[in-house]
């Protein structure tokens, strides 16, 4: 159980109360005389995150009352790092403890590989609900934090594949990889190509679960690509300083499907599962792929080389066809790849594509309900056009600056039959400020929402 939480109420656990701005009124009317005069000399304002502590007449903590807005509970994520040390418990109706819950261990959360903590977290005690379920939530989101937040020299391919092949070990997998040449010899250029100039080689991950020993070909297949660029320089097409600061964070798709496959493996969903991560560094060198160049892809079609900075659509290229060789019942891919989503959306809410209508509105319907939201964009085939080249099949990178996104994720679907139910989220992994229970740095987007829709689809 992870420290900000605890599974034994005691007498001393300290009540709070949270209650949205609307019903403060109401509530403040049914306090004791005591609790109104203590708010009242205070200046409390029902204002969402505000916080007042009340002591008993010997001024020891015996309330904590917490105002937040409507459906929006992240007000209760700064508590944590926030109370005093000790024991707490939510007095809300027991609908909203497992979400409140979630929160409260999310806010929890202090990266502490290279840097003390700041403190010890209080502990919200975990009564009538999946306290298992909670932590293992928490628990996932924070490995995806942590390895979002590691720099590429302690987080390169070779030591995410052994963080990997760490975590998956208690699961039973099949776990293989191809490293270096080998990638040229089994079919993958574009992964070898982008990652060759890096002294860390290039590596496709493969990974393979099933709930039953069996492995019967009658359970649904989902497979899980996620982009890997544990560093991205832009190649030759190089990034300046400040587009570089972040590039840490560029294996962030790889890190949610890791986590993700973590989620459906604890769950023993009844699925043959299987994981694809291409992990390479895009770095310059004298082997450094280039501007002009043609290569031919896994699948046959032969891409020019655009911009040596559209890296990641090349590595998850080769990984998707592979994926949709086996021909399973969804595909789903992962990836921090462009700005021009970030700009279109912002920051904290990712891009959805899908070939597939059912599929994506049931994915928008539960990660709203997981307060986990995505956002649909268009695979507009009238902007494929820009992605063509005189010379190969296609082009990594769109002929204008617009609709970047877009011709991202068209140029993917290249890879991917359109009978293959298949979703591409296109997002940023990093929250760029510290908000209550969205601490800056790495950040699981879309992760619960996608645990939520697979695991009512597949149960």
């Amino acid at each position: 159980m992870l420290a900000c939480f605890s599974t034994k109420l005691t007498q001393h656990a300290i009540p709070i109360s949270v209650i949205l701005k609307k019903d403060f009124s109401a509530w403040l009317n049914k306090q004791d005389a005591s609790l109104k005069n203590w708010l009242t000399t205070n200046g409390f304002r029902s204002e969402p995150g505000n916080m007042s502590l009340i002591p008993d007449i010997k001024g020891k903590l015996t309330r904590v009352v917490l105002c937040v807005s409507d459906n929006a509970f992240w007000s209760v994520g700064s508590l944590p790092l926030s109370l005093p040390e000790g024991n707490y418990v939510f007095d809300v109706p027991k609908k909203d403890y497992e979400q409140l819950a979630l929160v409260w261990g999310l806010g929890a959360y202090q990266f502490t590989q290279y840097k003390k903590a700041t403190r010890k977290p209080a502990q919200l005690v975990l009564v009538n609900v999946d306290s298992v379920a909670i932590n293992h939530t928490v628990e996932v989101i924070y490995g995806v934090r942590d390895l979002i937040n590691l720099p590429t020299d302690d987080l390169g391919p070779s030591e995410f594949a052994s963080h990997a092949k760490k975590m998956t070990n208690a699961f039973k997998v099949q776990f293989k990889q191809i490293i270096g040449e080998n990638l040229l010899k089994q079919n993958y250029p574009l992964i070898y190509a982008v990652g060759r100039a890096s002294d860390d080689e290039p590596r496709l991950l493969d990974i393979r679960w099933s709930h039953t020993k069996t492995k019967s070909k009658k359970l649904p297949r989902i497979t899980l690509v996620g982009k890997g660029v544990c560093f991205d320089t832009g190649g030759l097409d190089i990034k300046n300083a400040a587009g570089m600061l972040l590039m840490k964070k560029d294996m962030g798709g790889a890190a949610h499907v890791l986590g993700l496959a973590r989620m459906i493996m604890q769950a023993k969903l009844p699925v043959q599962l299987r994981v694809l991560i291409p992990l390479v560094e895009n770095a310059v060198s004298g082997n450094a792929y280039r501007p002009g160049d043609i290569i031919k892809s896994r699948k046959g079609i032969t891409v020019e080389i655009g911009n040596t900075d559209a890296e990641g659509r090349l590595v998850l290229a080769d990984a998707l066809a592979e994926a949709a060789r086996e021909n399973p019942d969804l595909i789903i891919d992962i990836a921090t790849l462009t700005g021009a989503a970030r700009i279109a959306l912002g920051t904290d809410l990712p891009a959805l594509f899908s070939n597939n209508d059912a599929v994506a509105n049931e994915m928008i319907q539960f990660s709203n309900a997981e307060s986990d939201p995505v956002w649909r964009m268009p695979l507009f085939g009238s902007y494929r056009e820009s992605l063509n080249s005189p010379y190969a099949d296609i082009n990594n990178a769109g002929s204008d600056s617009y609709a970047g996104a877009i011709t991202a994720a068209l140029f993917l679907k290249e890879f991917v039959p359109d009978t293959i139910p298949w979703m591409h989220f296109d997002l940023m992994a990093w929250n760029l400020k510290s908000r209550p229970g969205r601490p800056q740095g790495g950040e699981a987007m879309a992760l619960r929402g996608l645990f939520a829709y697979l695991k009512s689809r597949f149960s």
